[in-house]
């Protein structure tokens, strides 16, 4: 297995600065993508859900403004358009997440990436 590793990231965010750094100390130099800049793609996204056994609603930040705007706490809504919903407003998407092995994690706390390095 590859032992490369990304980092889905936002440089606003203590948590994702705060994985970041605790990666660079365990001397691992990811590959930092800033997801607000660079949006997953649909089959991204999906890899990701998958790595981590979670649904698409499991992974959006549901106090963000555009989930309500968007009207995304409706039940009724597909597997399909929650990931659109998320690659329309990235922001959406919980972080910092962290892929390698074919495994992922998200840095929440930042000790939990620990786990699949």
């Amino acid at each position: 297995m590859s032992d490369a590793i990304t980092i889905y990231y936002n440089p606003h965010c203590s948590k994702s600065r705060a994985t970041l750094e605790l990666l660079k100390s365990a001397n691992r130099e990811p590959e930092v993508i800033e997801y607000l800049n660079t949006p997953p793609s649909e089959k991204t996204l999906e890899s990701l859900l998958d790595m981590l056994g979670m649904e698409p609603r499991e992974l959006m930040r549901k106090h963000e403004k555009e989930y309500a705007a968007a009207g995304l706490d409706n039940p009724g809504l597909s597997h399909a358009e929650l990931i659109a919903a998320m690659i329309q407003h990235p922001r959406l998407i919980e972080r910092p997440i962290v892929v390698t092995g074919g495994k992922a994690a998200i840095g929440r706390p930042p000790e939990k990436v620990l786990d699949i390095l």
